[in-house]
């Protein structure tokens, strides 16, 4: 596949995407809440080009709330920001999301990180995510499956990132935990 052997430049044109839960709602686990969304992204005309692997962490800001499990996802761009933040509020909401209070606990939670190298500020859309790059839980997983994509307002690879994260500390990849379910080869990993 000619994306995924483009190199670092490719990570310039995908979309990044995390996931994260910590209520399974109907399924046995957020593990398999999370895979079962994950599935609906090509069908939002979000096509998957890789993932990371399933990551733990205590709730924040509350850690007293349960433990929620976290991914990021490289999507090709195939729409402009505000859709690809439709799509993703739209299946947010196919999984039993409400939106109460910030910050409170959720079947699943899709934020747009980063959408190529755009950067926008606008009433209900800020590319690349305001608070990502503080958060271990999203840069440990992106840093998993691309280390070298660089921050577009930071200029700070995702691995830089990971170590200078100071929200969730805790943050750790399950061990064994779907690594064996990515498809394809991570963009941006050399050797």
């Amino acid at each position: 596949m000619k994306f995924l052997k483009a190199g670092l430049e490719a990570l310039d044109e995908v979309t990044i995407i995390a996931l994260g839960s910590n209520m399974a709602g109907d399924f046995p686990s957020s593990e398999a809440l999370l895979e079962a969304a994950l599935a609906r992204f090509p069908g939002a005309q979000l096509p998957v080009l890789a993932r990371s692997g399933w990551w733990r962490s205590a709730a924040w800001p509350d850690p007293g709330e349960p433990e929620y499990r976290n991914g990021v996802a490289l999507v090709e761009k195939t729409m402009r920001p505000k859709a690809v933040l439709e799509a993703l509020f739209s299946i947010e909401r196919s999984f039993g999301r409400t939106r109460v209070a910030p910050n409170a606990p959720r079947t699943l939670d899709l934020d747009l990180i980063a959408c190529g190298r755009a950067v926008i500020d606008a009433p209900g859309l800020i590319v690349p995510h305001p608070r990502a790059h503080e958060r271990l839980f999203v840069m440990g997983p992106l840093a998993e499956i691309a280390p070298g994509w660089v921050h577009p307002t930071l200029g700070r690879s995702a691995a830089d990132l990971a170590r200078a994260a100071t929200v969730g500390r805790d943050a750790a990849p399950l061990v064994g935990a779907t690594t064996k379910s990515r498809k394809r080869r991570n963009p941006g990993r050399h050797g």
